[in-house]
């Protein structure tokens, strides 16, 4: 009640507060029974996920990391990953911990327990219930991923004992933040793919099971530095790392801060079924990495615990200043966004308030950003509730957006190029491993990009322009650029293989989009739908209207070019 009383006499104009209300960092709860105690929270800060850790012990000994390191993906059990430097040479090794665990279950007894825990489906879980939870998240996909970069990953770094934990393993130095967190959102990605991704066997369910034993592997070794230099880290003041509170933390920042902070101030409200549904995602998730369920045993208890933590563990530090900046600089100017340091920071601030982020040292950027990020807002406003309305196109958008976010993430050069993480131990912690401001990262890239699209979205009074998409395809050569010249009337040559003009139709206004696509980029399904490519110029594929095949008049044996079902 402290922290309740001293505000209202900061601000004496503010509302009366009720006996039980409590407000902090700009959002205002109510505390109930459900709500843990300081001293409820303090034996969770020192409990922790033993299992995992005896079971990461019984692998090192079965197949053993590499000398001075921390357990590392080697071994017979794993894909190959190419040494750099050695183009000819044969790929090195990569352990996976998951298909080690799973080989062994049966001829060892600690693997054989967490084995069987994480197969058995709890009684609690309801699979229909699970995949509507994995539609929600790409139902408000954009909204989403705004919300877990600013608010849960950037915002969380205002909690005091976490970030002691993430400023020991390096992993957010300016140079490694930005892969760091694709590495995270492949996770989110693969648990949210498809039902069966995430139930036993799946990439979802596999990717989990790796995190879980990742965070066996840092607590054990920031625990073995700690015993060797007591002042290195500080049980007593910190608990356990990755303690059993912390995993509760994380869950709830992927689930409820995204439900009830997250969305409420970007303009989005889920609809009462669709919180019950995300937050059962989130509990099962939370079962396979070996995180207490119970606070997530309803969507009541899941905000409660929401609200707990942003009471009693949100107190940046000069540690959290640092893990925060060091963020905004790893993203910066980057692909696929190319935003500037001004609108990353108009973002946090936006999402988490200004009460927050001035603790954090971020930067007060002009009201030119502010209005950036009112477009955005209304954009993402009009897409969500426009498309959510409808059925099929509801359906349309979380089956594209699947693609569209996996792709960025994973396969693109921008991302993670290709390559999936099994979650090695890459960022070991030393004594000498203390992370530190940094600047900005290099090989920066200038595209307006998001900026640009906010801006128009708020000149444009979010009155959406009717859209027509159009794909101009052929094979190379055969002319699709100076097609769409003529079809636009350009008087200089295209730079783009995907031109938008602004065609008035019956009186109104459309955008008609005319998309170059050559036919290697097209395929054809095994029930002969066709499939087209996630992305034409580094941009996101639009849903098409209508496609124009071309081909050489004065070669019919170019016809042969033009897939079967397009000449059909």
């Amino acid at each position: 009640m402290w922290q309740r009383q001293q505000q209202q006499q900061q601000q004496p104009h503010a509302p009366a507060l009720s006996a039980r209300a409590c407000r902090c960092w700009g959002y205002t709860f109510e505390l109930t029974d459900e709500h843990l105690t300081e001293e409820q929270c303090y034996p969770l800060k020192h409990s922790y996920d033993v299992l995992a850790e005896e079971c990461l012990d019984r692998l090192n000994e079965i197949s053993p990391p590499p000398r001075s390191a921390l357990p590392r993906n080697n071994g017979k059990y794993a894909e190959k990953e190419q040494v750099p430097g050695d183009k000819g040479a044969q790929k090195a090794p990569r352990r996976d911990l998951y298909a080690l665990l799973r080989d062994h279950a049966d001829t060892d007894e600690k693997l054989g327990q967490l084995w069987r825990e994480v197969n058995t489906v709890p009684d609690w879980v309801d699979w229909d219930q699970i995949e509507r939870g994995q539609d929600v998240f790409y139902r408000y996909g954009g909204a989403a991923l705004t919300g877990l970069a600013y608010q849960s990953l950037l915002g969380g770094m205002g909690a005091a004992r976490v970030v002691e934990t993430l400023a020991r393993t390096g992993g957010f130095s300016t140079k490694v933040a930005r892969h760091r967190l694709f590495e995270t959102t492949q996770h989110i990605l693969q648990c949210t793919k498809s039902l069966e991704s995430l139930k036993p066997g799946g990439d979802g369910f596999a990717s989990s099971i790796r995190v879980r034993l990742l965070h066996a592997a840092v607590r054990q070794r920031i625990m073995k530095l700690a015993k060797q230099k007591p002042e290195y880290y500080s049980v007593e003041k910190w608990g356990i790392p990755i303690n059993d509170l912390d995993s509760i933390a994380t869950i709830g920042t992927f689930s409820a801060t995204l439900i009830w902070l997250s969305f409420p101030r970007q303009g989005i409200f889920l609809r009462e079924q669709e919180i019950i549904d995300y937050i059962a995602l989130w509990r099962y998730i939370g079962y396979i990495v070996g995180c207490p369920t119970d606070q997530f045993e309803t969507p009541s208890k899941a905000k409660a615990v929401m609200e707990t933590l942003l009471l009693h563990e949100i107190d940046p530090t000069e540690t959290s200043k640092i893990l925060a900046n060091n963020i905004i600089k790893s993203l910066e100017d980057q692909p696929p966004g190319f935003a500037s340091a001004d609108f990353l920071i108009a973002s946090a601030r936006w999402l988490n308030g200004n009460e927050l982020c001035d603790r954090l040292g971020l930067a007060r950027p002009g009201i030119y950003y502010w209005a950036l990020m009112t477009g955005q807002c209304l954009f993402f406003m009009a897409v969500c509730y426009g498309y959510r309305s409808i059925p099929y196109l509801d359906r349309r958008k979380i089956t594209t957006l699947k693609r569209i976010f996996y792709q960025i993430i994973v396969e693109s050069k921008y991302g993670l190029a290709g390559t999936e993480t099994m979650f090695e131990y890459k960022y070991v912690p030393e004594f000498s491993t203390i992370t530190e401001m940094g600047e900005s990262t290099e090989a920066k890239l200038r595209n307006p990009g998001i900026e640009r699209r906010n801006l128009k979205t708020l000149l444009s009074d979010i009155e959406p322009m009717a859209e027509i998409n159009i794909g101009v395809l052929g094979a190379a050569g055969v002319g699709k650029t100076t097609f769409v010249e003529k079809a636009f009337g350009l008087q200089t040559s295209m730079s783009s293989s995907a031109i938008k003009k602004t065609i008035p139709i019956n009186g109104k206004p459309y955008m008609v989009r005319l998309l170059e696509i050559p036919f290697d980029d097209i395929g054809v399904e095994e029930d002969a739908r066709i499939s087209w490519p996630d992305v034409v110029n580094d941009e996101e594929m639009s849903p098409l209207d209508g496609a124009l095949a071309l081909y050489d008049v004065m070669n019919k044996d170019s016809l042969a070019d033009i897939p079967k079902m397009l000449r059909a």
